[in-house]
């Protein structure tokens, strides 16, 4: 079995990563500061707590273990928050990541899956979105994403380290089991944030701006179920491993749902009615963010099978009620 690192392989993404890994004959090793993870979400499976800023740690894990590839997910990823506390996500996004980046090449690991960001071409100059598209990132957190891309071409040319960088759209859903799934502190998403407006008093959601250049005037963005991006990640390792060669791939449905499709789409799949307010638009919120997906589908052999929203809907609304349930 190969082993895998996965690092943040406790939070959202990564915990729906680790349990694909394992149900397609890898051995994912977790290794996961827990700050905003959970090691319930990894229950099973090898969990290293740690930082991967730490190299002592990672190189002694590098020198005991077969690791064939690194899959990173340990980053802050709070947009608002990064633009408050830039030197906070530089630190973490930028500067740790470069000690894990010492720490494979010192041990002679030379695989490496990013879990990259749409932030990182800012504004559109056109939809959907391709991978040749500007990037000009508007906030600390697509710039530290950024940073690593171009650094990991570097590294590449220096010494080899192969990678691939994968442009996720917005990340949604949970895994249909209901035992994983998204909790932030605190949460930032849409359709958490719809799903907690019915379930708990506090919550009402906010539909920011509603004068945007779309059919119903509030902004369009790119679903993707979480479970598609675990796909993805895994097809990205077995292309990294057969061909050898680095590559960047946007991750997205290639269509995009209105604000209010999603609260609607809510309340069909639950049959109640979320708490919403009006509010002015947010700095920084393009009218449209949508991805083409074209490469990774011909290159990765990739498609998403959860696409629609009331699928992804239906699976975060599951996990909701068990998170509640958890206290989580």
């Amino acid at each position: 079995m190969k082993e895998i690192l996965v690092t943040g392989g406790a939070g959202y993404i990564g915990s729906h990563v680790v349990k694909m890994l394992a149900e397609r004959g890898y051995h994912p090793i977790v290794f996961d500061s827990l700050e905003n993870g959970f090691a319930e979400f990894v229950r099973g499976h090898e969990l290293v707590q740690g930082n991967i800023g730490d190299y002592a740690l990672l190189a002694d894990i590098f020198r005991k273990r077969n690791i064939a590839c690194v899959m990173n997910f340990a980053s802050y990823i709070a947009v608002g928050e990064s633009v408050q506390l830039p030197l906070k996500y530089y630190a973490n996004n930028v500067a740790n990541t470069f000690e894990l980046f010492r720490a494979m090449l010192d041990s002679g690991v030379k695989r490496f899956i990013f879990s990259s960001t749409a932030a990182v071409y800012g504004y559109p100059e056109e939809v959907p979105i391709r991978e040749n598209a500007k990037l000009s990132p508007i906030n600390p957190y697509g710039r530290t994403k950024l940073m690593i891309e171009q650094a990991l071409q570097d590294i590449d040319a220096a010494s080899g380290m192969k990678f691939i960088a994968l442009r996720y759209f917005n990340a949604a859903g949970a895994d249909p089991g209901g035992n994983i799934g998204e909790s932030h502190t605190p949460e930032t998403h849409l359709i958490p944030l719809i799903l907690r407006s019915i379930l708990e008093d506090e919550y009402t959601i906010t539909v920011f701006g509603t004068d945007y250049r779309t059919h119903d005037g509030t902004c369009i963005r790119d679903y993707i179920h979480v479970n598609d991006l675990a796909d993805a990640h895994i097809l990205a390792l077995e292309t990294l491993v057969s061909k050898g060669e680095s590559a960047v791939y946007n991750l997205g449905n290639g269509r995009g749902f209105t604000v209010r499709e999603v609260i609607d789409a809510v309340k069909r799949v639950t049959g109640k009615n979320p708490k919403v307010k009006e509010g002015p638009r947010r700095p920084g919120d393009p009218d449209v963010l949508v991805a083409s997906s074209e490469e990774a589908m011909a290159e990765l052999g990739w498609k998403p099978q959860m696409a629609e929203l009331e699928t992804i809907v239906e699976t975060a609304w599951r996990w909701e009620r068990q998170r509640k349930r958890k206290g989580w």
